[in-house]
Parts: structure tokens; sequence; C-alpha cells
């Protein structure tokens, strides 16, 4: 059951309203459904950029990542980011979707989708959506192993704060 979702209206370059659609759950989604809703109807997007994080392995030591996040905390802060780059980019639609819970290898974590007239935009917002909530979301961490031990929460790297300060 998802913990919360919300839109978010707000006016991009082009003076349009937009609308972004941000959900916090526990259940997995469908990628392909999501792009379907984002786009039908739509006769002014000419393209859609998507990113599907996953759940990795770790070369077989990951039993699950638990991922735990502050109820309607995140989904605001996820709102936020959302309308601030509906603010930077003309999108026409912006589709953000993360996981909390326990989710095992293989399994999905995370959504982005933008659309808009043009691919220069839709990329661009979905890679600064990604860098947002690699480096800044409110979600906490933790790999669960096969063993049965949990390790320390997950760090932040380097390399992401790097990749996310080329948006200030």
């Amino acid at each position: 059951m998802a913990s919360g979702s919300g839109s978010c209206e707000a006016s991009g370059p082009s003076g349009a309203l937009t609308l972004a659609d941000v959900s916090v759950q526990e259940d997995d989604f469908d990628a392909a459904a999501e792009i379907a809703a984002l786009t039908h109807g739509r006769r002014d997007v000419g393209a859609v950029v998507t990113f599907t994080g996953l759940c990795r392995d770790e070369g077989g030591t990951l039993a699950a990542l638990e991922i735990e996040h502050y109820p309607g905390m995140a989904d605001r802060e996820i709102l936020r980011v959302a309308a601030e780059a509906e603010s930077r980019w003309p999108l026409q639609g912006c589709r953000v979707i993360h996981r909390y819970g326990a989710i095992a290898p293989g399994g999905n974590i995370v959504f982005v989708a933008t659309a808009s007239a043009h691919r220069s935009a839709a990329f661009a917002a979905a890679d600064f959506l990604m860098d947002y909530l690699k480096t800044h979301a409110p979600f906490w961490k933790r790999n669960r192993l096969v063993d049965g031990r949990a390790r320390d929460w997950v760090a932040p790297k380097a390399s992401d704060d790097a990749a996310a300060d080329r948006w200030r």
C-alpha cells in the first residue's frame, strides 16, 4: 500500500502548467504501465525518458535491500524537486516512484519518467531527478545479507555527490 502520493502543479519556462506525480510506496510498479499513463491522450509529447533503478545482488551476498523513509516528508521533498525540474525544463509530464521496504535482488526500487516535446529537456530533467534521489532524498538504505546479518546503513558515494553538484 502506498505511504503517500501526490501531484504538484508548477509553471514551466513557457508559463504552461505541468503536473508532477509522485508516489512513495511499498508495492512494486509496472514501468510500461506508468509510461502509458504518462502519455495517454497526449499529442504534445515528443520524448519520454525513463530510468528504472533495480536492486543488485552484490555478488550473491545480498538477500534484500531494506529501504526506510519518513512518511509524508519523502513525498513532499520529491514533489518539491519535481516542481523544480518542471521550472527548469519545458516538461509535459513527470512521474516519480520510490519504493520502500525489503526489496529482493532484481526488484524495482525507483522509477523516473519525464515527458517533453523534445528529448534534451526530457533527458536533462530525468538526470536531475535521479541525481537528487541518489543524494538528497530522505531515504535510508541497509543491506540484508543472505546469512541473515544486516550491514550498516549505506553511505552516500562521493561520485553521486559530484554528479548532483552540477545542478547547483
